[in-house]
């Protein structure tokens, strides 16, 4: 590398801002990380800027929506780089509505180095891949300073009818365990204290490496550190396949107790339609299996409200789905054909339909919610705080089921592990006092 390449690297300002899941937040992570090794400089404000980077999410039609509107309202006096899952989902949208100077797929780890030398030359640039596999060697910046991110496999092995994602992400690449540990390692030594294993199906973990998630979990827990694990969203069919290991993985101190689940429908012939390879009763005796074992589980579930082909009665089915499992959390989404998927030639419900299913459930989550949030008044324990709350003063810690406890504190508290009481519920967090 000649020396004016590092000179013009230096006086370049890239912000970078990533959307959606967290592995996305993580390949974000990346791309600070390697750009400021090489010498850019990093700003956190569009205005300071010379190159601007969004790595996007394009998962639901609404978000699609709002990543062009961001893009659009880029000023043609910065240079725009594109990364993340829309290039892929939706491609011809992005060439006709917006004006880039640079386009890559998802996780284009050290490849973003090369992209911003080009544009910063005044080159444009599209390289479009959708199965890289960043080392987890590659320097990261953590955007919170007490979580690390560390995407375990990217893709995965379903063919959801619905999904885009597939077409971005691409089918299952596991990172070796032995990489994992060491990255978990390298973040704890950085000062972080909670790690969230993350992936579209970490139940999927090592199926292409002869391994798998309750091995890599087991492996993890032996570090002799004081740090939780949140363990990311798995199918309910490959956690039933190691239903017995991962409970008794689960039951290790570090390990966050919240599981999870996707189950998208109550309705076994929705499942069919969506092409989800398990049924409503392997979804049922995983979490049952889980709560007998670890009672005061956290359990999270995803729902699709609307699918096409969804009558009256597979809804109602999904909703005395949702009363009986009693889930803590519910992401209640309502269905968006999105392009080149099956599910965009079926019969679509009318709109105001799908509006009206998703108001019920999410009615019903929020009662439910409470209802579960209930049993916490009074709990005294150790959280870990992990976020900065809304108004000055304020934090957000977890306990050991992944609850979010709001405190007031005016003592910097963040990454500290504190004891707390809790004095107040709300449907979606708790607030507590230091003891």
């Amino acid at each position: 590398m000649g020396r004016q390449e590092l000179i013009a690297r230096a006086g370049k300002r890239v912000y970078v801002r990533s959307f959606g899941c967290p592995t996305n937040i993580a390949d974000g992570e990346c791309i600070i990380g390697c750009l400021s090794q090489v010498g850019y400089e990093i700003v956190e404000n569009v205005e300071a800027a010379d190159i601007l980077i969004y790595n996007t999410c394009a998962v639901k039609s609404p978000t699609e929506n709002r990543m062009i509107e961001v893009l659009r309202r880029v000023s043609e006096d910065k240079q725009l780089i594109v990364t993340g899952c829309l290039p892929l989902i939706n491609f011809e949208r992005l060439r006709n509505q917006v004006r880039f100077d640079g386009v890559l797929g998802p996780a284009p780890g050290s490849e973003i180095i090369k992209a911003v030398d080009k544009v910063g030359r005044g080159e444009k640039v599209v390289t479009v891949k959708r199965d890289s596999k960043p080392g987890l060697d590659l320097p990261r910046t953590h955007l919170n300073e007490t979580v690390g991110i560390v995407p375990i496999n990217y893709g995965c092995l379903g063919s959801c009818s619905y999904c885009c994602v597939l077409f971005a992400r691409g089918n299952l690449r596991s990172q070796t365990t032995d990489a994992i540990v060491k990255r978990v390692q390298r973040d704890l030594a950085s000062g972080v204290n909670e790690i969230w294993l993350t992936s579209q199906d970490t139940a999927s973990y090592g199926k292409d490496l002869e391994t798998n998630l309750v091995d890599l979990l087991n492996e993890v827990c032996t570090i002799k550190e004081n740090f939780f694990i949140r363990v990311g969203m798995m199918t309910p069919n490959y956690a039933l396949e190691l239903l017995d290991g991962l409970i008794d993985a689960y039951r290790n101190k570090s390990i966050f107790k919240f599981l999870h689940l996707p189950v998208q429908s109550g309705d076994d012939g929705i499942l069919r339609l969506m092409n989800r390879f398990y049924s409503t009763k392997d979804f049922t005796k995983v979490v049952c299996a889980f709560r007998r074992k670890i009672p005061r589980m956290t359990v999270a579930t995803d729902i699709i409200c609307g699918f096409p082909g969804e009558s009256p009665d597979a809804f109602e089915r999904t909703v005395q789905l949702v009363e009986f499992v009693q889930p803590d959390i519910v992401n209640i989404s309502k269905f968006f054909p999105r392009p080149h998927t099956p599910a965009t030639k079926m019969e679509q419900l009318p709109p105001k339909e799908v509006k009206a299913r998703s108001k019920r459930m999410a009615e019903l989550v929020r009662k439910i919610s409470f209802e579960k949030n209930k049993a916490w008044m009074d709990w005294e324990g150790k959280i870990l705080i992990d976020e900065k709350g809304k108004n000055p003063g304020s934090w957000i810690g977890r306990n050991f089921a992944y609850k979010p406890i709001v405190v007031n504190d005016n003592r910097l508290l963040l990454g500290k592990f504190v004891d707390v009481r809790v004095i107040g519920i709300f449907p979606t967090y708790l607030k507590a006092e230091v003891i």
